[in-house]
């Protein structure tokens, strides 16, 4: 675990890159945290008295210093670190000046509007870019700006179901099941992310910015990966196989004495290995499993060989046995022995952050995977509050006097 309250000596590799975020939920906050978190100075657009959604997304909200809610929960700061916040009634005609105002002076506009719905405020991109035409103006929508879908709004859970992932997650005799964490959101961000990289490379070649239409339908069709090519190779639909690999056996989760281990044969040495340790003698010779393709074929029968066999010894058994002939295995976590693992602790994988609200309370947080050697990772600060910043963006980016700011307020344009 570390503690860090400031960047290092080291500028992150996207210093100097301001990003205009008018995203919600998690698609989009995820892409631009970790664009934040590489040194880009993201600026969050909020509604002005609610902001994001996810601020509400309870229970599991961040404490103060007296043991009181926030108001900011622990999904909102799971995606919203390394940003300034502000409180923007983009409805508006003077909040729509400020937005266009604030994208002239940004290198990145990442927002998840409905499509159009930005354009009737005269800030979709066709508007935007032709104040500023090296804008990168990244829209992440359901579906896409374009097809018999385009005006449907789209989350996470649905699309799961309509994209195919949830047809082969779950028990084969179960119902489909979703994953446990939103990663159709999340690999949209992951997606957006890459994509603005790429325009940002693009600009700065050319000097010209451009639109990316991402859409939540499109990236989980994309990360279907031999799943959907199984499926367009041979016209045969996938079934759902519980915790069983489709191309690799056996290479799943099986039940031991106290728990549960996962084995991952990834070639014949391997199973043959396996087969030693597990005293499944001749198993490895049998015509029926000397092979991935013949175990695959086969899967049924050897499962009825290696269920009961493992289910005789414990999970520690197993795990220090099949490490030790170099057969991959691993165990069942739950996330508190996530966070104790070692190896995850040797790879701080979880930052003290202070909050930014309330710089006395200490807020744990998942550290961004990404370990660059001379352009490293920075947490400069935790998830904002509501508009925390709007004073000191539109001061700073804009130049507007306190005359001016208290002009809006009082207008009710900005918080």
């Amino acid at each position: 675990m570390t503690e860090q309250t400031t960047s290092p000596a080291v500028p992150g590799a996207l210093k100097g890159v301001r990003i205009l975020d008018l995203t919600r939920i998690l698609a989009g906050p995820f892409c631009t945290q970790m664009l934040g978190d590489l040194g880009a100075d993201v600026i969050k657009v909020e509604r002005l008295g609610r902001g994001d959604d996810t601020r509400h997304w309870g229970p599991n909200y961040i404490q103060d210093s007296d043991g009181n809610d926030t108001g900011e929960s622990a999904y909102f700061v799971s995606a919203n670190r390394n940003k300034r916040s502000v409180a923007i009634d983009i409805a508006t005609p003077d909040g729509a000046d400020l937005i266009r105002g604030l994208a002239e002076k940004c290198d990145v506009l990442v927002e998840n509007y409905k499509v159009g719905g930005l354009a009737k405020y005269g800030l979709g991109y066709d508007e935007l870019s032709a104040a500023n035409p090296k804008l990168v103006y990244c829209s992440i929508t359901g579906f896409g700006q374009t097809g018999p879908y385009a005006g449907r709004a789209g989350y996470d859970f649905l699309i799961q179901g309509m994209g195919g992932v949830m047809s082969l997650t779950g028990e084969p005799d179960g119902a489909p099941m979703k994953t446990g964490v939103a990663i159709s959101d999340v690999m949209c961000g992951m997606y957006a992310a890459t994509a603005i990289l790429a325009a940002l490379r693009h600009r700065d070649l050319t000097g010209q910015g451009q639109h990316i239409d991402l859409s939540l339908l499109d990236t989980q069709v994309a990360w279907l990966i031999n799943q959907g090519l199984n499926y367009l190779t041979t016209g045969d639909v996938p079934r759902r196989l519980g915790n069983a690999h489709p191309n690799i056996v056996p290479y799943q989760a099986f039940e031991a004495q106290d728990g549960y281990i996962i084995l991952g044969v990834g070639n014949d040495d391997q199973f043959r290995r396996f087969c030693d340790f597990a005293g499944l003698n001749g198993v490895a010779d049998d015509a029926r499993f000397a092979t991935n393709n013949a175990r695959v074929v086969n899967r049924d029968a050897l499962m009825d060989l290696i269920e009961p066999c493992i289910r005789k010894q414990t999970v520690r058994y197993w795990l220090d046995g099949l490490e030790d002939r170099g057969v991959p295995c691993g165990p069942v976590n739950d996330l508190a022995q996530v966070f104790a693992d070692p190896q995850v602790a040797h790879r701080e994988m979880v930052v003290d952050l202070p909050h930014a609200p309330d710089p006395r309370v200490t807020v744990r947080q998942m550290a961004s995977p990404l370990k660059l050697s001379r352009t490293p990772v920075a947490y400069r600060r935790s998830a904002p509050g509501l508009g925390q910043h709007t004073d000191e963006v539109l001061a700073e980016v804009l130049g507007l006097d306190r005359q001016a700011i208290e002009a809006l307020k009082a207008k009710s344009v900005i918080d």
